[in-house]
């Protein structure tokens, strides 16, 4: 995901590149002089930066400003359309965001893949990448992502959660894992992160469950995979979380 400078040198405000990504594929910690919007119009990738975890299930985009480092994992085969956009253009500010993407930016962004990157810039073209970045201003946020602590062992913790969602070890199993006491360590991963662990744990399930399902595994499966007892409440607290159910939420 690393591209030749002679791609981004040139003086346009917008470039797309199309890539496709095999299953496992890992892009390690790096950044761009760019901003860059990362768009899988098919697959699901997670996206880590060093303050926040991301899972990007299709028809969502992640918004990463220019010198950020992250690292990109494409969970299943990714069709990914990567924006790099002039620093000055910041459309969704300085800070990490995933967000909603319409099916109007959906066909801007591959309008804006399909114009050519040697030509000079048209006045459709202008019109079509000043539409493209109104519409990326307005999307709303999409809720795939959480914080992650800098304390190492802190970290480890959470390292681990991600590896296995599943996982159903206590706090204070944590605690004598990583040597810090259960109050110090439920102090500091709420300081860090924002959330008690088993808050965090929970959306770490939803998040590894909106991976499951956009790829097709059931409901019910991607339930048990992720660490839930039943079904029904992995339902409920998929529709609590992201307003909608599982069911709603694949055909949308």
């Amino acid at each position: 995901m690393q591209h030749s400078l002679d791609i981004l040198a040139r003086d346009q405000p917008v470039v797309v590149l199309v890539d496709e990504y095999p299953a496992g594929y890992l892009d390690p910690l790096h950044h761009h002089d760019h901003i860059q919007v990362l768009y899988a119009s098919a697959g699901v990738m997670s996206v880590r930066t060093p303050d926040i975890s991301y899972v990007i299930p299709p028809q969502r985009a992640v918004w990463i400003p220019a010198h950020t480092d992250h690292e990109v994992y494409c969970r299943g085969p990714v069709s990914l359309r990567t924006l790099y956009l002039k620093p000055a253009l910041n459309a969704r500010g300085n800070a990490c965001r995933a967000f909603e993407v319409s099916n109007f930016l959906r066909a801007l962004i591959l309008e804006t893949a399909r114009l050519d990157p040697k030509a000079e810039e048209t006045a459709r073209a202008g019109r079509i990448i000043a539409l493209l970045l109104e519409e990326i201003e307005r999307m709303p946020d999409a809720p795939y992502k959480v914080n992650m602590p800098r304390d190492p062992r802190l970290l480890k913790v959470c390292e681990a959660l991600l590896q296995d969602p599943s996982c159903t070890r206590d706090i204070d199993d944590w605690a004598r894992e990583v040597g810090m006491g259960r109050r110090t360590l439920t102090r500091a991963f709420k300081a860090e992160t924002g959330m008690g662990l088993a808050v965090w744990r929970q959306q770490v399930r939803l998040m590894e469950a909106l991976s499951l399902l956009s790829q097709g595994m059931s409901i019910t499966r991607a339930a048990y995979e992720v660490g839930y007892e039943s079904a029904s409440g992995f339902s409920a607290m998929f529709r609590r979380t992201f307003g909608q159910s599982p069911r709603q939420y694949l055909g949308s």
